[in-house]
């Protein structure tokens, strides 16, 4: 099936023709579509007014909540996609582990998986667990129109990394000894998580989510090698569970310049590029029949309107040859960025690609 059609007959939706799943599926565009990671929040004055004394969690799981995070960028900066307010732990969380997201910290998990007899505690996700996302996602699709839902979800090397050690890691030793002493238990380990990220990107998709992004932000970690044999087959399970669906599948990791084409061959539609490598470059890693997203370093919205106009020009002139390209970052929206800079920034690029 191709890129966004409508299973079962079905009519192509509201979103169907707009810039970004035009670009997605690698059609000509009216503009460059632009989207940030960490766009719903963070950044912005009215996102901690409506958070105050929620906590990170608790706030994933109100609808009218979730639903006003994640308007308020598409309100404030005219972004061309609604990207879904979640964490990549929800769904871990909603199986009944025992975690939290600790402020400064991320998420901590209280019991780490360490041995065979814990991957008892990973129970399979229903639509059930997450009714909340369904929700969500019904209230968003009806005020956004013709403004496609991005959905997304952790990849299985991420979530397995956080499982393991129990929260946040520099070095993933934990992880990698057991990938590395525990080949078996590993493999079980991604599967299970597999099963469980594609389980939590059907119930978006059927919710009414356009397009779907894997989030694997520690695969940067990994060497090649490592990362067909032992990450790279479960990351291909999540992919081949929702293709199906015909929705745009992007996979995003940072520094993982030397993953791209790995990462494309998973089964992704649209690889995300960090800030370290140009877009040129990237698709000669990545190969014909991908879109590419990306790739301003998002320190540079700290600097000068023109430097972020120069550099940003940069970004799209490396993007000129390319079959298909959503402008993003090269990571997320760091906290303290000024939300006008990237209300400058996305008009910019609107008005400097226009065709």
């Amino acid at each position: 099936m191709s890129v966004n059609e409508s299973p079962a007959g079905r009519r192509p939706t509201a979103t169907y023709d707009s810039p970004f799943l035009k670009a997605c599926r690698r059609e000509p565009v009216p503009h460059t579509p632009v989207w940030f990671m960490r766009q719903a929040g963070r950044s912005l004055p009215e996102y901690r007014k409506v958070r105050e004394g929620i906590p990170m969690l608790e706030s994933c799981m109100r609808p009218e909540l979730v639903t006003e995070i994640t308007l308020q960028p598409v309100r404030r900066h005219n972004v061309d996609a609604a990207i879904f307010f979640s964490d990549i732990v929800v769904p871990l969380k909603a199986i009944g582990l025992d975690l939290d997201i600790k402020p400064g910290v991320g998420p901590v998990v209280e019991q780490p998986v360490r041995t065979r007899a814990d991957l008892a505690r990973l129970r399979d996700l229903t639509p059930e667990d997450v009714s909340y996302v369904t929700e969500a996602i019904g209230l968003l699709t009806r005020e956004l129109g013709p403004t496609p839902l991005i959905g997304f979800a952790g990849a299985p090397f991420t979530l397995a990394s956080y499982l393991v050690e129990g929260g946040p890691s520099r070095t993933y030793e934990n992880a990698k000894a057991m990938m590395y002493g525990d080949p078996e238990l590993w493999a079980d380990l991604l599967d299970r998580l597999s099963e469980i990220t594609a389980a939590f990107l059907k119930v978006q998709i059927e919710a009414g989510a356009s397009a779907v992004q894997l989030f694997d932000s520690w695969a940067g970690a990994l060497a090649p090698a490592d990362y067909r044999r032992s990450v790279m087959p479960a990351s291909a399970k999540v992919f081949d569970a929702v293709a199906g669906y015909g929705v745009p599948r992007i996979h995003f990791g940072v520094g993982t310049g030397e993953l791209l084409k790995l990462m494309g061959e998973a089964g992704a539609d649209v690889v995300g590029v960090d800030w370290r490598v140009p877009l040129d470059e990237a698709a000669r890693r990545v190969g014909p029949g991908k879109a590419l997203q990306g790739n301003l370093d998002p320190t540079v919205l700290f600097a000068t309107t023109e430097a972020v106009e120069a550099k940003t020009r940069e970004v799209l002139d490396a993007a000129a040859g390319l079959e298909g390209h959503v402008f993003n970052l090269g990571h997320g929206v760091m906290p303290s960025t000024d939300p006008d800079a990237l209300t400058r920034l996305v008009e910019y690029v609107h008005t400097h690609t226009a065709r």
